[in-house]
């Protein structure tokens, strides 16, 4: 019985840290879908949960992308490029961001996922694809805001923002 209310309390205060978010500084804008931050000294590889934007860099991911979708990969790494460009535009290196956590804290990689809150409290992951510069990429069990995602994707591509436009 002791051991079930310990879970417990482990769970809740697990679940009250995701909800404060953790503060900290942008570092490096790798690509439209993952960013570097220091977060109380540490850095950290942010994939930002529920989004995938194209890729700007020639890799196996980008031929798996061509064969998927039927576009070149030229076009692909182009769109990445310009994805990474938006990300560029709306996030600086030295930005404070907040982190919030959904189920599952890091991928296969080591990377943690976040869903990642501007200073005026816009989420990023959000405003890329609202703008049209990644696509909704629902991985559970983080499924968190995956009708906001998938809502935003389809005003995008409505109103051709971002890759859309072409």
């Amino acid at each position: 019985m002791l051991k079930r209310y310990m879970y417990i309390l482990i769970l809740l205060t697990s679940v009250a840290a995701q909800a404060a978010g953790t503060r900290a500084t942008v570092t490096k804008i790798v690509d439209g879908d993952t960013i570097h931050v220091n977060s109380n000294g540490t850095i950290l590889k942010v994939r930002l949960i529920g989004i995938d934007a194209p890729e700007k860099v020639t890799n196996s991911k980008v031929r798996r992308d061509s064969n998927r979708t039927g576009d070149d990969i030229r076009t692909i790494l182009a769109q990445g490029k310009r994805s990474t460009n938006y990300l560029k535009s709306i996030l600086r290196k030295g930005a404070s961001v907040t982190l919030e956590y959904d189920l599952q804290q890091y991928d296969r990689n080591g990377r943690t996922l976040a869903y990642v809150y501007l200073s005026d409290g816009r989420m990023l992951n959000e405003l890329i694809i609202a703008a049209g510069y990644a696509v909704p990429l629902t991985v559970p069990p983080n499924v968190k805001y995956r009708d906001r995602f998938y809502r935003a994707h389809r005003e995008a591509k409505a109103a051709k923002r971002g890759l859309w436009r072409d």
